[in-house]
């Protein structure tokens, strides 16, 4: 057995040539130790950069893979908002921004229903928690919001500030409640913004603070407050609750721009991506007029759009990493974008809102989809 305490190449002292006084030259095993040391350097620099390569390839999977080894979508919301988020007796969660969720499942794993509800009380909670996968729950996107390490998708809800009144208040705009007494949650965004917005156009303001939405909805009842003031969302909620709902309306004005959307870690790109082309997808099957109740319908006319966006044309799925037919689940288990706001929110519903600027841009709206190919 070889001494393993020799090593593999002795150092070469290069000795004088007596005569010449020249040093002798290099024997072979020189150069052959120098090659060995010399590959294998390159050799674990080539395999570092592969493993570096290969973890940056995971890391943009992961999300997605993850939903999909897990067999279900882990979404953040917070409950408690009529219409866009609530749950029943029996623990069962529906609303608008639960839809958006049960979509962005039913593109991933193939079913709306495979899918885990999370309450989520800001944005640092979802940092921390490492198994939500998505957070849908009236969220502004704004700069601040997204320096916090997370991507907003697109808008799916326009909102703003408004305000709720009664009937019997003769008022129409902003500057017609200038001295009546205003319902607001003290120290919130709503508050800076309301006192804000009446000094800026000198309009006099007889402030009420309140606790929250709900307060104010007692309040304005009983009369301590005559306008409510908070996003357009919260106020057909609160309203919704009220004991008699239709004694009161929201004027049309509006005095901030809230538009609400869903967000993934920053990291999760491939997340982001199913989320912004589900939203989209909504939204152009609204444009296209296919919904839950006429797809297979829809499925075998012979319209190049539909077909892409069903997955009769193949290309978009495999553009995203999913199943062909992902927007087709999307579509058949939960509806279209006007579907969706229509069954939550319209004017059939409690929170009884027209669709303003949530209408297709062809109805005035401004909801639209980049094409789907």
């Amino acid at each position: 057995m070889a001494d393993l305490k020799v090593p593999l190449c002795k150092p070469f002292v290069p000795s004088t040539n007596s005569r010449r006084g020249a040093p002798s030259a290099a024997p072979p095993l020189y150069t052959r130790c120098h090659f060995i040391i010399m590959w294998r350097s390159v050799a674990t620099i080539l395999i570092a950069a592969i493993l570096s390569a290969s973890c940056n390839g995971l890391v943009q999977r992961s999300r997605v893979s993850r939903i999909r080894q897990r067999g279900f979508l882990v979404c953040g919301v917070f409950p408690g908002i009529a219409g866009f988020a609530q749950v029943d007796s029996q623990g069962r969660y529906s609303g608008f921004d639960i839809d958006i969720c049960r979509a962005v499942a039913a593109a991933v794993v193939g079913s709306a229903e495979r899918i885990r509800y999370q309450p989520v009380a800001s944005i640092d909670r979802f940092q921390r928690s490492n198994d939500i996968d998505i957070v849908s729950r009236r969220l502004t996107w704004s700069l601040r919001r997204e320096g916090m390490h997370v991507l907003f998708g697109p808008v799916t809800f326009y909102d703003g500030q408004g305000f709720l009144v009664g009937e019997h208040l003769h008022a129409n705009h902003t500057t017609d409640l200038g001295g009546v007494p205003v319902c607001v949650a003290g120290n919130s965004e709503h508050d800076v913004t309301l006192t804000a917005y009446f000094r800026r156009h000198q309009i006099p303001l007889d402030k009420v603070a309140v606790a929250d939405g709900p307060a104010a909805g007692r309040a304005l009842a009983e009369g301590r407050c005559q306008a409510f003031s908070a996003d357009v969302s919260e106020l057909a909620s609160v309203r919704s609750t009220m004991e008699n709902p239709r004694g009161f309306r929201i004027l049309d004005d509006r005095i901030s721009q809230e538009p609400l959307a869903q967000l993934v870690r920053q990291e999760d790109v491939d997340l982001f991506n199913v989320l912004r082309w589900t939203v989209f997808a909504m939204i152009a099957a609204e444009d296209l007029g296919v919904t839950s109740a006429n797809v297979s319908e829809m499925e075998a006319r012979n319209d190049p759009d539909i077909a892409r966006l069903l997955g009769v044309s193949a290309g978009n799925g495999a553009a995203l990493g999913l199943d062909e037919a992902w927007a087709r689940h999307v579509i058949t288990e939960v509806g279209n974008y006007g579907e969706v706001f229509e069954r939550n929110l319209g004017m059939a519903t409690p929170i009884a809102l027209e669709r303003g600027p949530n209408a297709l841009w062809t109805r005035g709206g401004l909801l639209f989809a980049p094409p789907l190919k």
